[in-house]
């Protein structure tokens, strides 16, 4: 109680938790306000997005993945807002299986280091905001230790990054040329022995082989008199001291120095083309005069393919030549009114205006990949490329001229995806389906971290017994707005997405909980669960479900069962067949699901290890009334038989689905004759109901 730090004891089995006089203060109460607490208390305290990774760490404690416990989280305080803490603990009892019983650990208010790290935060990135606009970045020497600090903008300068190299002095003096490289070797020399600052302009070569001009400038800071830090700027002066050049050569006046200036701004220096600024403000031009004409115009995003080749194989000299010829070409394919601008490296941007409907783009189009193709001849070497061209129309898309660009640029790479030389245009309802689909991913996995899904169980009997030999796990997602929705409202828009696998966890190992809490009770049936092909196909699949099930180490044998669609099994056969055998040595079992729905053969058959085949619904509920569904039902229990597999039906909704079923001799079944699926709560009700009146209704309707 004397402790200045919080403190908290967990008792496991019983998930109580005790704490100090400090852990309550510090959200806000008195131990006696707060009561009585457990971990599920404590987790309705924690903030929703830092309690998985909280309960993560805890978990990879408790089975030995980490040495202790430690998280920094918000906790919900009195007042109702939240404070930030930092949690460490660890186990410090365990039973005699060697499991731990009992946690202990400190609890510390972090709160204003987590405000000065914000205030911090917000501040760095101006900083690099800022000198990403005005080309400045900074730098540091600390004398002392000799560590250099760049910004970022200061890395982006020389081309490079922190992953790909790390700063020194004499790294750093490199760069300069060599008339340049004596200057600033004095310099540093200088400031560091008598402590003189330094402002100069000199030339660079940055990673990339590109010559820049630069201002960099030092301030040394001194302690009794010795030098002990040195801090900067480097700036990229490259267009000043262009046009400054210009000045001096040409003797330019001051109203010719404007407009070389305002060339500078608005050109390409390479090309001659409009840059990207003088592009902008002829896209709204073109806009504006697309919508008051109402006619369309296209915006064609051009990058070539293997430019990149050229730059390497001849040399940027060559690589800058081809492309000025190779602009000539370009320009000549457009029509007058139209405009050709570059906007960086083999990056070109074509406006095409005046078109009565998007369609009348396509014969420039294929102009300008005609000449694109066009092969040029320089110092005697025959150099050839093609381009990939993204294409979007306004007001068709409706947006900026930045996003008509970025939508542009999107369907480029669309192009080079179908194989290069070739254009594409920009998708405007997919673009928007692919968002809403990553607004339904996310808000479902949103929905996990929150504890929205529910499983529903289905039960299996057998006809002749009459007896409850299974059930089927069947999620449902509690909707907060929209109730109790089935799988179809969302599983499918999981498709070929991770959050898929690890809903299916989630799946399992509720399951087995549920499994492990009907222990002795007349629920204790094995519980079938669905398993994706994703999920069956992911190299982590086996030892995933290995360390879920040791965490329920009573879990009785062969209770856990999973159902797998036989296209999933199809999808690699191989792979299939040594997952399932894997997990059979786990204990666990296999339903063929929706047999008959797929691409069934005896050879598929007697390479998967499974025990039970699974009629499809949609044969047993047109088996009375088709002739055709009752001989593939007969068909598939014969081919049961014959591989010594159990057959079970789903989809048996009336008496005499069962009756027909059973002389067929197909004994297990499951379906809304027998009970629709239901929550874990109404099972027992359910089982004694039926036991007393163990007849199939009318489910049908």
């Amino acid at each position: 109680e004397a402790a200045s730090v919080g403190v908290w004891d967990w008792e496991l089995q019983t998930g109580e938790v005790t704490f100090n006089q400090r852990w309550a203060q510090i959200i806000g109460y008195t131990p006696e306000e707060l009561g009585k607490m457990t971990f599920e208390r404590w987790k309705d305290k924690v903030h929703p997005d830092d309690l998985p990774i909280a309960l993560e760490r805890i978990e990879k404690h408790l089975d030995g993945t980490l040495d202790f416990y430690s998280a920094e989280i918000r906790i919900r305080h009195k007042g109702g807002h939240y404070t930030w803490v930092l949690e460490s603990g660890r186990v410090v009892e365990w039973n005699d299986h060697g499991l731990p019983t009992r946690m202990l650990g400190a609890y510390f208010d972090i709160s204003e280091r987590k405000a000065s790290e914000k205030e911090l935060l917000i501040t760095s990135q101006l900083l690099q905001e800022t000198q990403a606009i005005s080309k400045v970045g900074g730098w540091e020497l600390n004398l002392e230790t000799g560590e250099l600090y760049w910004t970022d903008e200061t890395y982006r300068l020389h081309d490079t990054s922190p992953e790909e190299f790390n700063p020194s002095v004499d790294a750093g003096v490199s760069y300069f040329l060599s008339d340049s490289r004596e200057k600033i070797s004095l310099a540093i020399e200088q400031a560091i022995e008598h402590g003189i600052n330094y402002d100069l302009e000199l030339e660079t070569l940055t990673t990339k082989g590109r010559k820049i001009d630069v201002r960099t400038t030092c301030h040394v800071t001194q302690v009794n008199g010795k030098s002990v830090r040195l801090t900067g700027i480097f700036q990229d002066i490259s267009e000043q001291k262009a046009i400054q050049r210009k000045l001096e050569l040409t003797n330019l006046n001051l109203e010719e120095a404007n407009a070389a200036l305002l060339l500078s701004a608005h050109y390409d220096e390479l090309t001659g083309l409009p840059n990207r600024i003088l592009l902008s403000d002829r896209m709204q031009q073109a806009m504006t005069k697309s919508l008051r004409h109402k006619q369309s115009m296209a915006v064609a995003f051009i990058d070539f393919d293997g430019f990149k080749w050229i730059n390497d194989s001849y040399g940027h000299s060559v690589g800058d030549q081809f492309l000025r010829l190779i602009t000539q070409k370009l320009k000549h394919s457009l029509r007058a009114g139209d405009t050709l601008a570059r906007i960086g490296g083999d990056e070109f941007v074509a406006v095409i205006e005046e078109l009565d409907s998007p369609e009348d783009s396509h014969t420039v189009l294929a102009r300008l990949l005609e000449a694109a193709a066009h092969e040029v001849n320089i110092n005697g070497n025959r150099l050839k490329t093609t381009a990939s061209i993204g294409v979007t129309f306004y007001p068709e898309n409706n947006c900026s001229p930045d996003q008509l660009l970025r939508s542009a640029d999107q369907a480029m790479y669309k192009a080079k995806q179908l194989g290069k030389d070739c254009w594409h245009i920009f998708d405007i309802e997919r673009d928007f389906a692919v968002k809403h689909k990553r607004e339904e991913i996310e808000r479902i996995r949103q929905a996990l971290y929150n504890q929205e899904f529910i499983l529903f169980y289905q039960p299996k009997i057998d006809l002749r017994s009459k007896q409850l030999i299974g059930m089927e796990a069947l999620i449902r997602w509690n909707h907060p707005e929209q109730g109790i929705l089935p799988p179809i409202a969302f599983l499918p828009v999981l498709e070929h997405d991770l959050l898929s696998i690890e809903l299916g966890e989630w799946v399992i190992h509720t399951a087995l909980e549920q499994l492990e809490s009907w222990r002795g009770s007349p629920m204790e049936v094995p519980i079938s669960v669905n398993i994706s092909p994703m999920q069956l196909q992911h190299p982590e699949f086996v030892s995933r479900l290995e360390n879920m099930l040791k965490k329920f180490p009573s879990r009785n044998v062969n209770h856990l069962e999973f159902e797998i669609l036989e296209s999933s099994a199809l999808e690699d056969i191989d792979l299939a067949s040594g997952v399932i055998t894997q997990c059979k040595e786990l204990g666990v079992t296999f339903s063929i699901d929706d047999f008959g729905t797929g691409y069934s053969s005896l050879s598929y058959l007697k390479q998967i290890p499974a025990e039970y085949l699974k009629i499809d619904q949609s044969f047993v509920r047109g088996m009375l009334l088709d002739a055709d569904d009752r001989t593939i039902i007969k068909g598939i229990i014969e081919l049961s038989k014959a591989f010594k597999l159990k057959v079970i039906a789903e989809g048996v909704e009336t008496p005499e689905h069962g009756e027909e079923l059973a002389a067929l001799g197909c004994f297990l079944a499951q379906g809304y004759g027998i009970a629709k699926p239901m929550p874990a709560s109404d099972m027992l009700s359910w089982v004694k109901r039926w036991q007393d009146n163990p007849v199939l209704v009318d489910g049908s309707f």
